[in-house]
């Protein structure tokens, strides 16, 4: 991908996110028929834009965010500015009863949210839904984790670090945040529960330290293709193309993708034939994995398991966009309890604007337009949740001083504006030395300086 490329995908993901967050403030701003000065895209000077109506659309400077400027409100004036004083009263925001002013600020959040679980329900009804590997053990290499505690071929996962009959999906998602941690398993052998305990090994993915169970789950028998081809990589100089059906490598049968990404790892450096199909022919082609531009030593495939595809109905599209939301935020709190409890830096768990960019060309090179939206849903999930926050400046603040003032009412008292003014330059002082903070960890972690990581990022922390 070229960095043109890339940047637009950054541009994109990022700006679209945010465009949806403040839509949501407008949209309820209008139906209240509160006045809105300022539409912005980004933060600081004003780029450029056009004024219709009342309203002035722009672009400024700090793409790092933006915001609606309603009339009357001055709460976020170190950000967005002062605005005009000759505004009707019932057009001003800060006249409002406290539940309209409310439901504006929880609009944005509740935009991102509803564009987060809206991407995966459409993805449903236009594709299916796939298939997910049932967790049993197909294969576990010599001297990995799952060999190393005791599990065998066949065996059934039925409770893995406190999860009852989990989905495959979750046990993978616990084991990648887990590297190095011992981790409670039960597994179903012959008839009977077997408590176990796996360590997961550390290894480097995409640059970024991840925990592997060094197992391959059943993944029923269905087909693996090789879904993309890395540009200028070893599989691709060695003739294996997109589409074509993996079946065998080095001799061995390809039980499914997992098998193969792992199998791949255990032989950096070495020589590996894959035997695959390609319109009616089998052919053999050989590749050896080196050190890609990019930083990681790569064969250069991308496999994937052929699962067809499920036409689920209206409900189950939806309870499917829920749970694999429910999913993302699960893995996203659990990565932030480690990080407050010293488990995971800060640096393998927030990330700021570079970080977003590396994830965003990554995913759009791999899965184009799939991996477009998946990024976007993702990032809106986190944007959404982020926001709710009661940090002043945030949206989350700005609902929780509005929940203090209504129960001060009750016993006849308000905060006064003095105090206001102050808790919003805290926040806003906050805010800024987060920027600060997450600018300043990409920067560690994606350039020399920062030397290697400990564990995998798994939440991002956008500036609103």
């Amino acid at each position: 991908m070229t960095v043109l490329t890339s940047i637009f995908a950054f541009i994109g993901i990022l700006g679209a996110a945010v465009v949806i967050h403040e839509f949501g403030h407008f949209l309820v701003a209008k139906l209240f028929k509160i006045r809105v000065e300022t539409f912005s895209v980004g933060f600081g000077p004003r780029l450029f834009g056009m004024k219709w109506g009342h309203t002035d659309y722009r672009l400024s400077a700090i793409p790092l965010g933006g915001y609606v400027k309603l009339g009357g409100d001055e709460s976020n004036a170190p950000i967005e500015g002062a605005g005009a004083t000759d505004i009707p009263p019932e057009e001003q925001f800060n006249l409002r009863p406290r539940w309209q002013r409310i439901l504006v600020a929880l609009a944005g959040p509740v935009m991102n949210i509803l564009t987060a679980l809206a991407i995966p329900f459409a993805g449903a009804l236009m594709y299916g839904v796939p298939v997910s590997p049932a967790p049993i053990v197909s294969y576990a290499p010599a001297n990995g984790s799952a060999q190393k505690a005791g599990m065998q071929p066949g065996d059934r996962i039925v409770s893995f670090n406190g999860t009852e009959n989990p989905e495959w999906d979750t046990i993978r998602g616990d084991a990648l945040l887990s590297p190095g941690q011992p981790l409670p398993l039960v597994v179903e052998r012959n008839g009977q529960r077997v408590p176990l305990t796996i360590t997961p090994t550390l290894r480097t993915e995409d640059g970024e330290p991840a925990g592997d169970l060094d197992l391959v789950p059943d993944n029923g028998g269905y087909p693996v293709i090789i879904r993309d081809v890395i540009k200028d990589a070893p599989a691709g100089e060695a003739g294996l193309q997109p589409g074509d059906r993996i079946l065998a490598i080095n001799g061995q049968t390809v039980r499914s993708a997992e098998h193969i990404s792992s199998f791949i790892r255990e032989h950096r450096g070495q020589p590996i034939t894959l035997t695959v199909g390609r319109n009616a022919q089998k052919l053999d082609l050989t590749a050896t994995s080196r050190r890609l531009p990019d930083g990681t030593e790569r064969l250069g495939i991308i496999p994937a398991d052929d699962f067809p595809l499920q036409r689920p109905s209206i409900g189950l599209a939806a309870a499917y966009a829920v749970r694999s939301n429910l999913q993302l935020m699960r893995l996203t709190g659990k990565a932030l309890g480690q990080f407050f409890t010293g488990q995971r830096s800060a640096r393998n768990t927030l990330s700021g604007p570079v970080g977003i960019y590396k994830a965003a060309a990554t995913s759009v090179e791999r899965s184009g337009w799939a991996g477009f939206f998946t990024m976007l849903g993702f990032l809106s999930l986190n944007l959404g949740v982020f926001n709710l926050l009661p940090i002043p400046v945030l949206d989350g603040g700005a609902i929780f001083l509005l929940l203090i003032e209504s129960v001060l009412a009750i016993v006849g008292l308000k905060l006064s504006m003095r105090i206001r003014e102050r808790i919003q330059q805290v926040g806003f002082v906050m805010v800024i030395l987060l920027m600060v903070f997450v600018i300043t960890n990409d920067i560690l972690k994606f350039t020399p300086l920062g030397g290697s990581s400990e564990s995998p990022p798994a939440a991002s922390t956008p500036a609103k």
